[in-house]
């Protein structure tokens, strides 16, 4: 007589594998590390944008930034084309900047070129310290994602 497994031997066996990979997915947990991998990469975003920023300000030799757009608003606009944004680009690339970089996960976030982009993420400067701050509106986790200088 052959010995085989039964079909209540096999479908305990495929259980027991279910139930092995559901905790080691849980225990992953995919979706929070792509949004940690994603806060990463805003974070990385913003210090570019603020490193060119500060490039064009210390090229001026006169402190302020310089931009056919007019200084830096102090109130908070988003880095993009079109009314109520700021027009950055065009005083960014290609000097300080091959491309601005655009949020991840911001769905009408994009660079296309200087006349059509919109990176998702906020610029403002302090009136009183002239300290500039660049932000990630959209950050995951809860996160508060912005870096000043």
């Amino acid at each position: 007589m052959k010995r085989g497994l039964t079909m209540m031997e096999l479908l305990i066996s495929i259980a027991i594998l279910a139930i092995i990979l559901g905790v080691w997915v849980v225990k992953l947990n995919p979706v929070g590390q792509f949004a940690s991998s994603r806060n990463s990469e805003r974070s990385l975003h913003l210090n570019a944008i603020l490193n060119a920023i500060r490039q064009n300000v210390a090229d001026t030799r006169t402190g302020i930034f310089t931009c056919a757009n007019g200084d830096i608003p102090t109130t908070t606009k988003r880095m993009a084309v079109g009314a109520g944004n700021y027009d950055i680009a065009p005083c960014l690339v290609p000097n300080y900047m091959n491309n601005l970089p655009f949020d991840p996960a911001t769905s009408s976030a994009r660079y296309t070129s200087v006349t059509d982009y919109d990176t998702g993420y906020t610029v403002v400067k302090n009136a009183s310290t002239t300290e500039i701050t660049v932000a990630a509106p959209a950050a995951e986790l809860g996160k508060t994602i912005k870096v000043t200088r």
